[in-house]
């Protein structure tokens, strides 16, 4: 063989091994005992952006990372396409370094389920189910890879500082929305007898309520759950469902409950006082990582607590375990890590 020919061949073999060397995709577990006290959350990243954020949320030391919701932007029916662009997330060479110190769950939204506002007509719901749990590297073993739906449940902590993470899927079952006709304050008509979750999603969440001994309940819900009035997708469009909601943690009354949400490309804490419930309950939203509104422009929410933040932003949820019950701290960070808002859920 040709001398010039060999020095290329070996060449080029070498540097492939050393890129395939470089692409780690090995992923922090998540063990099952440790103690949470620091988690970290947020939505709406597009993965053609600068991710170098990830450094500045790793200096956080995050016992945990929840996406809750549009993990990439990827509108389409083939699934081709969407599996190339999960794959460009997960080589970036940020968030590479970041899932190999934090472990990381989630959920997806619209962007990353189907296309804009998809529900459970998106004819590719099942394959797009799948390649969620490919991307987060569920085990094959997990309970979610032998039902329909993405809805999650994992319980972290040693006995007596527990923590159980319920993550909703509200794209899978969730039922249709007509558009108003008329221009006004809503983007869709209310569907009063939709609902958001499905039957087995349901009864699922149910039994995980009854059973829990946690003493922390975190629900991720990818759209949010207690404000109404703002024009975009949430569960005020299904009031039914939205009343199911609050209807069952009276009746399951779980401890420390608190909502994390995404989707709108803001972030704002809300707060609500539920009927036959003896504690306010609390919802973080956290939505804009690589690209968020950033005009100052007024958006009602009678719950809202403190001010709308209209900047890319991340949520830490913060674990006192010191006293008889835990305390929770909620925090709104700028991309930068700079604190917007601080929150003691009482």
């Amino acid at each position: 063989m040709n001398r010039f020919l060999f020095l290329f061949l070996f060449t080029w073999i070498c540097g492939i091994h050393v890129q395939a060397q470089e692409v780690d995709f090995s992923m922090k577990p998540l063990e099952k005992d440790s103690l949470l006290t620091s988690i970290a959350f947020g939505s709406c990243n597009n993965q053609k952006k600068d991710q170098s954020y990830w450094n500045n949320i790793a200096t956080e030391n995050p016992d945990l990372w929840i996406w809750s919701g549009d993990i990439v932007y990827a509108d389409t029916d083939d699934m081709r396409v969407k599996a190339d662009e999960y794959q460009k997330q997960k080589v970036n060479a940020h968030y590479r370094k970041f899932l190999s110190q934090v472990p990381i769950l989630g959920i997806y939204d619209d962007h990353d389920y189907g296309v804009n506002d998809a529900c459970k007509s998106y004819p590719q719901r099942a394959p797009s189910r799948d390649l969620l749990l490919d991307f987060l590297d569920v085990p094959e073993d997990q309970p979610v890879r032998k039902r329909e739906g993405a809805y999650q449940s994992y319980t972290v902590g040693p006995e007596g500082k527990q923590v159980k993470i319920l993550i909703l899927d509200t794209r899978y079952f969730r039922d249709e929305l007509e558009k108003n006709p008329e221009k006004g304050e809503q983007r869709f008509l209310q569907n009063k007898q939709g609902d958001v979750l499905g039957y087995d999603q349901w009864k699922w969440l149910e039994r995980e309520l009854v059973n829990s001994k946690a003493t922390v309940h975190i629900f991720i819900s990818s759209i949010q759950l207690i404000p109404e009035e703002h024009y975009f997708e949430k569960w005020s469009n299904f009031p039914a469902a939205r009343h199911k909601f609050f209807k069952l943690l009276a009746k399951t009354n779980p401890i420390c409950p608190i909502i994390i949400s995404g989707d709108r490309h803001i972030a704002e804490i809300s707060m609500i006082e539920v009927p036959d419930i003896d504690y306010p309950l609390y919802e973080v939203t956290s939505s804009g990582l690589t690209h968020a509104r950033t005009e100052k422009k007024e958006e009602p929410n009678r719950y809202r607590v403190g001010d709308l933040m209209p900047k890319l932003n991340y949520g830490i949820l913060r674990i006192d375990w010191s006293g008889e019950l835990p305390a929770l701290t909620a925090e709104i960070k700028g991309i930068d890590s700079d604190l917007l808002q601080e929150c003691q859920i009482e």
